[in-house]
């Protein structure tokens, strides 16, 4: 049974759609009192553009959040969290020296239905997920803190279907675009203003080993003069309203920095905003651990009719 949206006589709206990374450094350099390791701060360039991210957003009427997280790896199918709430403590694999993180979110069940209801119409494979033990990854817990720090807007997340690593970035790219077509009408059809979150870095080959101290700026830098190449050039892209020859260029850009492109969160996202051709609003750039991340925002509400 199709849900009946409760604003069905409004016509909902993408307000902004933002690049918005999670290396969950930037949590543990914030110290919120939700994650148990603290740190004497660090990378503050993109601390500070995620600042004038959230002041733009502070001024955008928004009802929700939508997050396409490469780090929910599903390999059959896309999922959605399809409860309305979700618990627990996320630690990082990789870094559990900095990220050990209690989280507790709200979904908005109903627009994730919605969007998992017009994917499979369109023929993709999807799946709610609806274990309530099920423990939400870092990749979502960190771009919705960093964007929302309060956590007082419901959420959809989206898990990344890593189709690229059984087939290739093409195929990858079909089903995003087709995923972001589909989330868009279903935001569209909802009544509701959402903000639209790719969580993703862009060139994202790593340091191999850690600094003594993490939060050690001295030792921060892109891993090589070729990944900050290709960072920029993407960059350029979006400050210049060419979002279509960021698509054109994914599958070089994703094979040669190594991109986190791979997830499919970029593709989805530029998708969702019908490959915008107005400039967005780059508010940080930074490396963590060699990798190159963009805060970057699309303020579709200065551009579009709905």
């Amino acid at each position: 049974m199709r849900p009946t949206f409760g604003r069905s006589m409004a016509k909902g709206s993408i307000v902004a759609g933002c690049l918005a990374p999670h290396p969950p450094h930037l949590v543990y350099a914030e110290n919120p009192p939700q994650n148990e390791p603290t740190s004497e701060g660090g990378w503050e360039q993109l601390r500070w553009g995620y600042e004038r991210l959230r002041e733009s957003l502070s001024k955008i009427d928004h009802d929700v959040l939508v997050i396409l997280s490469p780090h929910w790896q599903t390999y059959v199918g896309t999922h959605f969290l399809g409860l309305p709430h979700f618990e627990g403590l996320s630690v990082d694999p990789i870094f559990p020296n900095l990220f050990r993180y209690s989280y507790n979110l709200d979904i908005d069940v109903e627009l994730s239905r919605a969007i998992h209801d017009k994917a499979a119409d369109a023929g993709l494979a999807v799946k709610m997920m609806e274990n309530p033990d099920f423990r939400v990854d870092y990749g979502t817990i960190t771009t919705g803190h960093m964007v929302n720090p309060a956590f007082d807007k419901p959420l959809v997340v989206i898990s990344s279907n890593r189709s690229r690593h059984y087939y290739s970035v093409e195929v990858m790219q079909e089903m995003m675009m087709e995923l972001g077509r589909v989330t868009r009408d279903a935001i569209l059809e909802s009544g509701k203003k959402a903000v639209v979150l790719a969580s993703n870095s862009l060139s994202h080959r790593h340091f191999t080993t850690e600094s003594d101290v993490p939060e050690d700026m001295s030792k921060e830098h892109i891993t090589s003069h070729a990944m900050h190449l290709w960072d920029m050039r993407i960059i350029d892209y979006m400050r210049t309203g060419q979002a279509q020859r960021i698509i054109d260029e994914m599958p070089e850009f994703t094979e040669q920095a190594i991109a986190e492109s791979d997830g499919g969160g970029l593709t989805w996202l530029l998708s969702t905003l019908t490959v915008p051709t107005y400039p967005a609003i780059l508010h940080g750039y930074g490396t963590i651990i060699g990798t190159g991340n963009a805060i970057v925002e699309w303020p579709c509400y200065l551009h579009e009719e709905v």
